[in-house]
């Protein structure tokens, strides 16, 4: 039918593109060491350190690249600090963004909040264009159950066409409590969204906590992804239980993380591993120590799952 072959045309079109563009923001190419590494501020948030400080930690820290809270920027903004002078100290410390967090209600069911969602991203993404960014998360906030998945893909293509005015590639983010909770949910939307840059941010934890599986994964091309979302889990409190503060350290709990970490490989995934915990023990700590301590967890993890 011709409806079938335009819809199998555009997705194809988007597993290319997404190929070409994760290939472009990898940061290893061997298969002894196929990812780069990113720090998620979320895991030195309660810190509370401002955005130079937070920078200067990851590069410190050994990281590849950063994903910074989109509040953050604005913050250092309204404070009379300079994006220009942000986006050189990023490119003299060699740190990519290839993504930034954001919660713009852009999936609600009301045109209004749509509507504001909207603005919000546009402002967002006109903040990290200035500091050198290539994404940012499309988190599914304001989704409602029963979750209207064809509605969901038309609202993501919209995020996606912001995305091409602004230099900016939305990632369709997976949520554990959220209507959009499993691999094949957020594949699905992302893939009727018939755009050739659609992607997925999935995360362990989330998988997890959305009662999915990581099988799923398999079936996902080699630029479904540009970034995974690292962390692991406990195995008490239970699944209905265990929220966000829960998240620990890769390996330190019971996710299946060798698995995970070879199927990423065996898809053909380069993109980047970014630590994300919101774990209050961790923000204890000093943030340098915490970054330290992430990164090696995820080296560790990747060395043990790829031996």
């Amino acid at each position: 039918m011709p409806g079938s072959l335009s819809r199998r045309d555009a997705l194809l079109g988007a597993v290319a593109a997404g190929a070409l563009a994760t290939g472009a923001s990898a940061a290893a190419k061997d298969e002894a060491e196929p990812f780069g590494y990113c720090l998620n501020i979320a895991t030195i948030r309660g810190q509370k350190l401002p955005l130079d400080r937070q920078i200067d930690v990851a590069a410190q820290a050994g990281y590849g690249a950063i994903e910074p809270w989109t509040g953050d920027i604005r913050r250092h903004q309204q404070q009379g600090g300079s994006l220009a002078d942000i986006r050189k100290k990023l490119a003299d410390l060699g740190l990519k963004v290839p993504g930034a967090i954001g919660f713009a209600r852009w999936i609600a069911d009301d045109e209004g909040q749509r509507a504001k969602a909207l603005e919000q991203i546009k402002g967002d993404m006109d903040l990290l264009r200035q500091i050198g960014a290539t994404g940012m998360a499309a988190a599914p906030g304001g989704a409602k159950r029963p979750l209207d998945l064809a509605a969901a893909a038309e609202r993501y293509r919209a995020v996606l066409e912001l995305g091409d005015e602004m230099g900016i590639i939305p990632q369709l983010e997976l949520w554990g409590p959220s209507p959009l909770h499993t691999v094949g949910q957020a594949a699905m939307v992302a893939a009727d969204a018939g755009h050739p840059k659609a992607s997925l941010l999935l995360d362990a934890y989330h998988i997890y906590k959305g009662g999915g599986n990581f099988a799923g994964l398999r079936l996902l091309g080699p630029l479904a992804m540009h970034a995974f979302h690292m962390n692991d889990y406990p195995a008490d409190p239970p699944r209905e239980a265990i929220n966000d503060s829960h998240r620990v350290m890769p390996g330190d709990g019971v996710a299946p993380m060798k698995d995970i970490l070879r199927t990423l490989r065996d898809i053909g995934f380069r993109g980047w591993l970014s630590i994300e915990l919101f774990n209050r023990d961790y923000w204890k700590k000093p943030a340098a120590e915490t970054a330290r301590i992430g990164l090696a967890k995820m080296k560790a993890a990747v060395a043990a799952a790829l031996a």
